[in-house]
This record gives C-alpha cells, structure tokens and sequence, in this order.
C-alpha cells in the first residue's frame, strides 16, 4: 500500500480505478452541501450570510461539475453500497445542546462543511511525478484551494456571536462531523491501496 496515488501511467496520470473513487466520493460529499445550502436558501435574499450561503452553493456545483468533467472514469462495482454509505453519512443531524432547531441544523451544517474542506486534502496524495497538466490532478488542486478559501465562511459562523452561548455543542457537533469524514475518507482510501495516513487528513 502507498502512501500516494499510483502507480502512474506513462503519462503521468492517475489509475482510472483511483480517480473514479476518489471523484465519487468528493462528488458525494459536495454535492450534499450543495444540496443542502441550496435548501437552506431563501427565494430572495435579504442578508449578508444569505449572500454567503448562496455563494457556497455555486462554488459547491462548480466542484462537483469540475470532478465530472476531469476525471477518467471506469466502471467500479463496489460504488453501489459506497455511495449508499456516504449520502447516509451526509443527513442532516441538527446539533445536540441547542434549542433552536433551526439554528441547530445550521450548525449540523456548518461543522458538515468544516470538516469536508478542512479535513480532505487530495491534492497532497498526488506524487510529485504525477502530470501537472492532467485535468484529474489540477481538479484535485483546485478542489483543495476552494476548499480553504470556502472554509473561512463556515469558521467565521462557528466562532459568531449568536453561537457563543452554544460553544460546547458547537465543538462537540465539529468533533463528530470531522471523526465521521475522517473514517469514511479513510477507508475509501484503503480500499484502492492508498494508505491512511496523514498525507490525505488533516485534523
């Protein structure tokens, strides 16, 4: 098992068998916040954070149109029950400790997306050989780069005046949302010989 994607082809790119995976799975997985901030948002916009929520939403579509167009794709069976287990993965769990259910959803939300963008680096699997003119592997990048620049909406929800009264919930909700994507981004890696370790998760 290694520590990164491969072996590579002659060309530099990425076994097809490890791109569909890996797409998949981060398909599945921005895709459920692109469902739910499109759910979240109202018909018309009233406020600065509906603005931000609006925002996340395009920026979640245009992940997951980018995977499907960039990645080599073969047919994998096993992706059946996966994607069963992830999109189960994704509902919403309205955080525990906080009376407002919808402030609690919100929150659900939030520390869903955290761990997502902050707790999947694809870009740092990729070996140093593989072709940086590839589309898999600039769309890895690029999925890693958006996701840090997206990350900063949901810490500055997280650590907001409205949550403080809340932060034990708050932190309690993060901790379990990043433990869920941890696991599952784990074995989805074991299970086309990239190993689990630090190189693809960051805590």
């Amino acid at each position: 098992m290694s520590a990164f994607f491969g072996p590579l082809d002659s060309d530099g790119r990425v076994p097809a068998r490890q791109q569909t995976r890996v797409a998949s799975f981060l398909i599945s997985a921005h895709g459920a916040l692109g469902r739910r901030f499109a759910l979240a948002l109202p018909l018309r916009l009233e406020s600065a954070w509906q603005t931000e929520l609006n925002a996340q939403f395009y920026n979640e579509s245009e992940i997951v149109s980018l995977l499907l167009r960039a990645t080599r794709w073969m047919p994998d069976l096993a992706l059946g029950y996966l994607a069963a287990a992830w999109e189960t993965a994704w509902f919403p769990a309205a955080a525990d400790g906080i009376p407002d259910h919808a402030l609690a959803l919100a929150v659900d939300l939030a520390t869903l997306a955290h761990a997502i963008h902050a707790g999947i680096r694809p870009a740092a699997l990729l070996p140093v050989e593989a072709n940086a003119n590839d589309p898999f592997v600039m769309a890895l990048r690029r999925v890693e780069f958006e996701s840090g620049r997206l990350l900063q909406a949901q810490i500055i929800f997280l650590k907001g005046e409205s949550l403080v009264p809340f932060r034990d919930a708050v932190s309690a909700a993060l901790e379990r949302r990043h433990a869920e994507v941890r696991k599952l981004w784990r074995e989805m890696l074991e299970g086309i010989d990239v190993s689990s370790d630090e190189n693809g998760l960051k805590s």
